[in-house]
Order: C-alpha cells, then sequence, then structure tokens
C-alpha cells in the first residue's frame, strides 16, 4: 500500500505540494442520485415544485460548488477549473434524479473532488428544494466514474463488475 500522501513523517496533515507535477489535461466525472416519491417527481416534472425551477437551480448549485471545493474540503488545492457540466435527468422509475458531473481543467492536480462535491451539493439542493414535499428522500450511489490526465493515468468504472479499469 503506498504511503498516505497528506500526512508528513510525523502524521501531521499536510496539503501535497504539486510544484514538480507536470501540467496535464485533467478530467473526472462523477454520479448519483436522490431518490423521491412519486408525487414528488411529478410536481418536479409539472413544474409545479413549490420553491420553483427545481433541476435548473440544482444544476447551478453543483457548478458552484465544484468551484468552491478547496473551500469545503481540507487540503484541497483551490484550481482554475476550465469546465463543469452537471447534468440531472429525472427518472420516473426510481422514482427520482440522476445526477452527473463532469469537471476539466489543464493543471497540476486532478479534479475527483471537483466532481464529487458538484454531484453532493446538486443532490442536496434537490432535497432542500423537495423536502416541503417529501420528508424521507434517499442520496445515494455518488461516485466517481471516470478519470483521466496525472500520473496514475486514466480509468473508468466498469459497472458490469463495479471495479475500475485502465483506459
Amino acid at each position: 500500500m503506498s504511503r498516505l500522501t497528506h500526512l508528513d513523517e510525523a502524521s501531521r496533515p499536510r496539503m501535497v505540494d504539486v510544484g514538480d507535477k507536470d501540467v496535464t489535461r485533467r478530467t473526472a466525472e462523477a454520479r448519483g442520485r436522490l431518490r423521491c416519491s412519486a408525487e414528488a417527481l411529478a410536481l418536479v416534472l409539472a413544474g409545479k415544485a413549490p420553491k420553483g425551477s427545481v433541476i435548473n437551480t440544482a444544476e447551478i448549485a453543483g457548478i458552484m460548488a465544484a468551484k468552491r471545493t478547496h473551500e469545503l474540503i481540507p487540503l484541497c488545492h483551490p484550481l482554475a477549473l476550465s469546465g463543469v457540466k452537471l447534468v440531472i435527468e429525472p427518472d420516473e422509475t426510481l422514482p427520482g434524479f440522476h445526477v452527473r458531473a463532469s469537471v476539466k481543467l489543464t493543471g497540476k492536480t486532478g479534479v475527483e473532488m471537483e466532481a464529487l462535491t458538484a454531484v453532493s451539493v446538486a443532490c442536496l439542493t434537490l432535497y432542500d428544494m423537495l423536502k416541503a414535499v417529501d420528508k424521507h428522500m434517499i442520496i445515494e450511489n455518488i461516485d466517481v466514474i471516470a478519470k483521466s490526465g496525472g500520473r496514475s493515468g486514466d480509468w473508468t468504472v466498469d459497472d458490469n463488475n463495479m471495479a475500475a479499469t485502465s483506459c
């Protein structure tokens, strides 16, 4: 097992020095979902949710969160992201919403945490905007499903066996 990079020799926390790393194009994709009642989903689809435009608001919240990840997660580097895309898709069979984020930059460190933060905050925003009509929603299955760039290389999740595979 490799040494934990966020601890120094005396096991004190530290921000990793990325100064000597190569600048590469880096991307990450994450996903998650929010389960809600069929009634809450129907209100969103009909445009009648009490707090307004639920999906658009949650997508904007996720994008904003990706840009502020370093303020929320200790030891994350502030990054100049070149792109963040967040898509929320309703699913009547769930019922609920599938949330997916894609984050990109050219830099010295990866963007997995930014993608995860985007999905998490988008799900939390969906929850907040629907809690008046559904008291028992579930946020679940938040994970990184792909990354590219950097020393560790490229990989994607193979949903058939739930293991990461190199690209």
